[in-house]
């Protein structure tokens, strides 16, 4: 006995259509931002982030836990990640002088200076590939992606 078989693509909401075509840009972004900070500068682009984060910190610092949850990242990501950025003198630890237990991670002159310059290089590249879309809608979007990835003014 032959089965028919119904191969019409389930319907899907709004809001899955949503997320599904924000993690195909998502993708497309980061490696798009990763092959030419790569080559241009040496750092991928969560190293860039990363230093975005700090460079925006009170005093360039932030907690490795702080760190960790603006970046998306468990405390041990942050930690592999942070290691060969200290090795090549972009970021390095300090201790908090009242609390030994807590360790901060802070951007150096020289990785200020690397993100200075890899900003240049990120902005073209994220005017490219928002070329086609409206820049009227920049603020609406970047307050919906900020509502889903929980951010607000002090964790931007």
């Amino acid at each position: 006995m032959n089965e028919i078989i119904d191969d019409t693509p389930a319907a899907i909401s709004p809001s899955l259509e949503f997320a599904l075509r924000l993690a195909r840009a998502q993708a497309t972004l980061v490696r798009r931002l990763d092959q030419v900070l790569g080559g241009y500068h040496g750092i991928s682009f969560g190293d860039f982030m990363l230093l975005h984060y700090l460079n925006r910190a009170p005093g360039g610092r932030l907690r490795r836990v702080d760190l960790a949850e603006r970046q998306g990242l468990t405390a041990s990501g942050v930690t592999r990640t942070l290691l060969p950025l200290e090795k090549i003198g972009l970021v390095e630890r300090q201790q908090d002088p009242r609390d030994a237990r807590v360790a901060y991670a802070a951007i150096t002159d020289t990785g200020r200076e690397l993100l200075n310059n890899a900003v240049v290089v990120a902005e073209q590249i994220s005017k490219d590939l928002l070329r086609n879309c409206p820049t009227a809608h920049f603020d609406e979007l970047s307050t919906a992606l900020g509502l889903i990835a929980g951010m607000n003014a002090t964790n931007s």
